[in-house]
């Protein structure tokens, strides 16, 4: 494969070295916004996550319309507050710090007996062959009364991941990754690029 450039359209450098792992080995070569002293500054309009990842890969395609862009959403859907707080994930309780997060979204699920929930990632490729691609992919799990655990980010804490059998917040970065709803969308991406 000739030697290619995806630009992702993020500032985490968490998201960065995950992208990186697993694309440079594909031959591209993996850049941040910070390279092109780029801000992802655009309202998320959208209703879904696909949406709102593709507003976010197409904006930053106008700037560098000669690059191959990629963006993802993300965000928690818990079944018992109707999907809540899903594309507002990040944007709910903006202000406030996590574990205000958490307090508030485990005291709107008392009462609730089903605690189901999932992540869910949307990861977009726009201009690659002239195309607009969208890979999908989620974690099941719970949220649990107690939040456990320090690492990962956001809701890490309070999701306890149906496959590792912990939350997110007590797994390592290796575990995590190997069931993250952003590593399930990443490995479908990987796989059309293999094939394309």
């Amino acid at each position: 494969m000739e030697y290619k450039e995806i630009v992702v359209a993020t500032s985490n450098p968490h998201k960065m070295e995950e992208y990186s792992e697993m694309l440079s080995p594909l031959g591209f070569k993996v850049s941040s916004l910070k390279e092109y002293d780029i801000e992802l500054n655009v309202e998320e309009t959208g209703s879904t996550f696909e949406e709102n990842s593709l507003i976010k890969a197409r904006f930053i395609s106008k700037i560098l319309p000669n690059k191959i862009v990629l963006a993802d959403d993300s965000g928690l859907e818990i079944k018992a507050l109707n999907g809540f707080p899903g594309i507002y994930s990040a944007r709910f309780m903006e202000d406030r710090p996590y574990p205000e997060k958490w307090k508030e979204i485990i005291k709107r699920l008392k009462g609730y007996s089903d605690k189901t929930a999932n992540f869910t990632t949307v990861i977009s490729l726009v201009n690659y062959r002239s195309k607009e691609l969208t890979f999908e992919g989620k974690a099941f799990g719970k949220i649990v009364d107690i939040p456990q655990g320090e690492n990962g980010f956001g809701y890490d804490p309070i999701f306890y991941s149906n496959e590792l059998k912990k939350t997110f917040g007590v797994a390592t970065a290796q575990e995590k990754n190997s069931v993250s709803h952003r590593s399930k969308a990443l490995k479908k991406l990987v796989e059309y690029l293999k094939n394309n």
